[in-house]
């Protein structure tokens, strides 16, 4: 199953405070490593330390020459938190299939006033070949700088929501115009939890034993 993005256990007294920093890391991060296609951040925290995992599709922007990009982060961050933190990346190796980094770029093209339909289009067709089983994506706002706001959507392939079998993903943000805000969001269908065959049938069927009388 997917985990969840911050991975702790605290008491009620210091459960506001941590969680607010979550979110100060995550802004940072974003903010400081906006080019690198980040797909998400997640933190895990021990009594020591505060292991800080970034997602991203261009690891090595954010690791640098010799790492010296990494060393930067991690002293802003105990700066920041006032806590020992430890930087882990990985990277993404299909952004076409992450939603994340799927609705950024939607996002991006639709900031460079490109067609939303004929965005929406592309990101379709794109994930869709990059193996995907399904896409839907939603945009909301003031689409081709109309008066009044809408939704508009568009799907390919399957999307099933009424089951936990399926990796349906999510991802959303907005993008910035002169006519204001615009949703985007985000879902895509990555197979299954449970292989169509399992092992056991395929060796079953390999490992047939003719059943002879005995002599």
């Amino acid at each position: 199953m997917v985990p969840w993005l911050s991975q702790w256990y605290a008491g009620k007294k210091d459960f506001g405070e941590l969680l607010v920093e979550d979110q100060k890391i995550r802004k940072f991060i974003k903010k400081k490593f906006a080019g690198s296609g980040i797909s998400k951040v997640r933190i895990e925290r021990t009594r020591e330390k505060v292991v800080v995992i970034i997602h991203a599709a261009k690891v090595g922007v954010i690791i640098g020459k010799k790492g010296q990009e990494v060393e930067k982060l991690t002293k802003n961050l105990e700066e920041l938190c006032h806590r020992h933190i430890e930087v882990k990346t990985f990277e993404v190796t299909k952004p076409e299939v992450d939603p994340q980094l799927v609705a950024q770029d939607v996002a991006e093209q639709l900031q460079k006033r490109a067609s939303f339909r004929r965005t929406i289009k592309r990101a379709l067709d794109t994930t869709m070949e990059a193996g995907a089983k399904g896409i839907r994506v939603q945009v909301s706002g003031r689409l081709g700088g109309a008066e009044m706001a809408r939704t508009e959507s568009s799907m390919a392939g399957s999307l099933p929501l009424s089951t936990l079998r399926a990796k349906v993903e999510f991802g959303f943000t907005e993008a910035v115009t002169a006519q204001g805000n615009i949703g985007v969001k985000v879902w895509i269908n990555n197979g299954d939890f449970l292989t169509e065959e399992s092992s056991d049938g395929n060796d079953a069927k390999a490992g047939k034993v003719s059943k002879k009388p005995a002599r």
